[in-house]
């Protein structure tokens, strides 16, 4: 097993986490501009991403624990692309897969951040339309009842007025 295999997938990986970013910042500009339809279909586009994306890392995953069992450590669920700098055998090998996670990391932090601003768009949104609908829905205190009579827990109005404002 040779350093190029992993690297070679990181560099998917990079490629892959690239795109799915430029997908986060064109549904920043959709969800600004309100338009449903095209933000489903950017839902299903991602969804296709983050799939390739985990069969990527599966892979990646499988690479390294194979790498690092030929050097002689034993397997774990967690190997990580810094254990294999770290037993790399030459300089070379290990600046170019130190390079690339770096990269691979700084794209991977800015997808973070750009779907928190989705976020956060998304939220802001509901909470329009709901303080929306709130203000065209009547509240049960400003219904208004003249007239009528209380028994128990029933009221029996003589006659009703629908206090509406909107």
């Amino acid at each position: 097993m040779s350093i190029e295999v992993i690297y070679a997938t990181l560099e998917k990986l990079e490629r892959m986490h690239k795109s799915l970013l430029e997908l986060a910042f064109k549904k920043t500009e959709l969800i600004k501009t309100n338009n449903m339809e095209a933000i489903d279909q950017m839902l299903k586009d991602e969804q296709a991403h983050v799939a390739a994306i985990d069969k990527l890392e599966q892979q990646r995953q499988k690479t390294v624990t194979e790498y690092l069992g030929a050097k002689g450590f034993a397997p774990s669920d967690k190997t990580t692309v810094a254990d294999v700098i770290k037993v790399a055998d030459n300089d070379a090998d290990k600046q170019k897969l130190e390079k690339v996670r770096s990269r691979l990391l700084l794209i991977i932090d800015d997808l973070r951040k750009q779907n928190d601003l989705n976020q956060k768009l998304v939220f802001q949104s509901l909470q329009f339309v709901n303080l929306t609908l709130d203000m065209l829905r009547p509240q049960p205190e400003q219904i208004n009842y003249s007239g009528g009579e209380v028994r128990g827990t029933n009221i029996i109005s003589k006659k009703t007025y629908f206090d509406s404002q909107a």
